[in-house]
């Protein structure tokens, strides 16, 4: 069954969660024609492909709206975000063998149509087509966007400011975690993230700069309020205006920090070398964390503009330092980095979050909603991510990630790990109960020192 999901025209962005009656997911990729020699029923005349294929990935449910686009053999390929399983947008077909189900896409009219199969007397219609958003709020325009002008300039107009094209990835990082105004550091970082995967596309990858510059101890805050954790004032449960933007600044001042995580991982375990067999950490994973920050960087800017838009500023309440305050315990071990902040705090807001969009739907604050489930979504990822690379080094070293992990809890957490856990984020991010249930134990949870 043909069904009409709109105007050609209204379609201006990359990606589309289309919804039916029947309540189906699906996601309707626009990209750019890879040959326009001889154009098929999904592509138009000025250059666009599209596609259509299920929302949810066929191997865990991963949300593939948030899927990365790659080309392969003259093919776009998505990976979802929290497996990375990849799958051609045309043909559903994927590397790992499963197959994901992709539906035809007419665009020869002025309405861009999909084919989706029904059920005989079943009638299937279009309930709403929704744009993904994938762009970080910046208060100022990249630097194509703006006039040309010198650093010190720059520096006067409460600009950021930019390294040359001759920088290193570990330049680049002790220049975002050495960036004190919030704005400029989620401009920078977005910014590092999208050149330096541009550049892993072509014949000059950004130089990693591995030992070269050393990050700072703890990177400086602008005009901030510093409160130990104990002596924040209470947010409330969401159910009044102020609470509600008590919430969002705590939550926003931890993605602010979450940026910092992230770039830090990338500089400060540049020279990492597995134990026994030697190796050096891969592009991989300096890409991934780079995504990570990118992710937090746009999460900062969904809260921060939340915040405006109920009439407050981040800044105009306390924060605490508490989850640097990790980063500096883990400082030298990259195992019980990513043990502490990834598969612990980060999977810990995999437990709460649920609870805190519930908080804001009853309260009818619609727009706090959306934002907190991108962010809870991106966060799945964010696990994942932490998961991999400890994996990775296991596997490197010969050793059991589940041991390593709950070892490095035990020398590095205080207090103890205690559900309840959403143990279905948790999966999905590849952390079964094995990481956080005490075998024969009373309640789910791990005993800290």
């Amino acid at each position: 069954m043909w069904i009409n999901c709109g105007k050609l025209s209204d379609f201006t962005q990359a990606r589309y969660v289309v919804r039916l009656n029947t309540g189906k997911k699906l996601v309707l990729f626009r990209l750019p024609t890879i040959d326009q020699s001889n154009l098929k029923v999904n592509e138009t005349t000025d250059g666009w492909s599209y596609y259509a294929m299920e929302a949810e990935c066929p191997h865990a449910g991963g949300p593939m709206a948030d899927s990365s686009v790659d080309i392969e053999d003259s093919a776009y390929v998505v990976s979802c975000p929290w497996h990375a399983y990849d799958f051609n947008v045309e043909t559903g077909e994927s590397s790992v063998g499963i197959k994901a189900c992709t539906f035809p896409v007419d665009v020869r009219g002025e309405f861009v149509a999909l084919d989706f199969p029904a059920e005989d007397g079943c009638t299937v219609s279009l309930a709403s087509v929704d744009p993904v958003s994938e762009k970080v709020k910046l208060k100022h325009p990249r630097p194509s966007e703006k006039p040309t002008t010198t650093p010190a300039n720059r520096e006067d107009l409460g600009m950021a400011n930019y390294l040359d094209d001759n920088a290193t990835l570990c330049d680049w990082a002790a220049h975002v975690l050495n960036t004190a105004n919030p704005e400029h550091k989620i401009e920078l970082a977005t910014y590092l993230f999208s050149i330096f995967t541009a550049r892993e596309a072509t014949d000059s990858p950004m130089p990693l700069g591995r030992g070269t510059v050393a990050p700072p101890d703890q990177p400086p805050r602008e005009k901030m309020e510093t409160v130990n954790p104990g002596q924040m004032p209470k947010a409330g449960r969401g159910g009044t205006l102020k609470s509600r933007i008590a919430m969002l600044h705590a939550l926003a001042n931890i993605e602010l920090w979450a940026i910092d995580l992230a770039i830090d991982i990338c500089i400060r375990f540049a020279t990492f070398q597995t134990e026994g067999t030697s190796q050096q950490l891969p592009r991989a994973f300096f890409h991934d964390w780079l995504k990570v920050a990118n992710d937090e960087a746009k999460h900062f800017s969904l809260l921060r503009t939340r915040l405006e838009e109920m009439g407050a500023a981040f800044g105009s309440l306390p924060v605490h330092h508490s989850l640097w305050l990790s980063a500096t315990e883990t400082a030298y071990d990259l195992r019980a980095r990513i043990s502490i902040i990834a598969l612990v705090h980060e999977a810990r807001g995999l437990d709460v979050n649920p609870m805190t969009i519930a908080k804001f739907r009853k309260a009818g604050d619609a727009e706090s909603v959306e934002a907190l489930e991108v962010i809870h979504n991106d966060e799945i990822t964010h696990v994942t991510t932490g998961h991999r690379w400890l994996t990775w080094i296991c596997d490197q070293e010969g050793t059991d990630p589940v041991q390593v992990f709950r070892s490095n809890v035990q020398k590095h957490f205080t207090g103890p790990i205690r559900g309840p856990f959403n143990e279905e984020a948790r999966l999905q991010a590849g952390m079964d109960k094995r990481y956080y249930d005490i075998p024969g134990g009373p309640s789910p949870g791990i005993m800290t020192s």
